[in-house]
């Protein structure tokens, strides 16, 4: 998986990097908030590991950058820090959009452990958005059923979500099949009247 470490400490930034690439992972590496944030806009990563005290752009702004940008999938984002104290500490990270913590110094074996719980909630999160993703349509009269249960034609639901204008037609196929036996039937009938 590819992953993004914003930390201005040479020392945890190299050690962490190291650890990652050990455990199979690509990382991407960056001294200080503002230029982790670029990467990031520019290509979305789906695990970030910051620290929280960064020169131009702290750990909690960085989130709630992330947490802000629309449109793309879920990012779940670890905090470092070695100075975490309190209740109200831990409030305001999670405030921020904070997922989960790593202290430092850093240790192989919790990073190892935080990098689990990311993948799999990470797996859930897409699947969510792909079972959010489907339209459930009656196979019988062809309407759709919105968000709050009501069944509706696909045209009238289409065009409330994006706004689409529908022209109707016939496609070569069921003119074939539909549309010139309905007129040799009404012909035949109109002949026998």
């Amino acid at each position: 998986m590819n992953i993004l470490i914003a930390e201005d400490d040479l020392i945890s930034r190299k050690l962490l990097t190291a650890t990652l690439e050990n455990l199979g992972h690509q990382v991407d590496s960056f001294t200080n908030g503002e230029d982790a944030w670029n990467a990031h806009n520019k290509f979305p990563y789906r695990i970030i590991v910051s620290d929280w005290l960064m020169p131009k752009l702290d750990g909690l702004d960085f989130c709630r950058k992330v947490r802000a940008r629309e449109d793309t999938e879920y990012t779940y984002f670890i905090l470092l820090s070695a100075n975490v104290h309190g209740k109200e500490t831990y409030m305001k990270a999670m405030q921020a959009g904070i997922d989960d913590f790593l202290a430092k110094p850093l240790d192989k074996d919790q990073i190892w452990m935080r990098l689990r719980v990311a993948e799999r909630i990470l797996k859930y999160a897409t699947q969510i958005i792909h079972l959010e993703s489907m339209l459930p349509i009656c196979s019988y009269c062809k309407k759709v059923r919105d968000d709050n249960n009501y069944w509706q034609q696909v045209e009238t639901y289409i065009g409330n979500k994006i706004g689409t204008n529908f022209s109707h037609s016939v496609c070569p196929n069921c003119y074939k099949d539909v549309v010139i036996p309905q007129l040799e039937e009404l012909k035949k009938s109109h002949n026998e009247g």
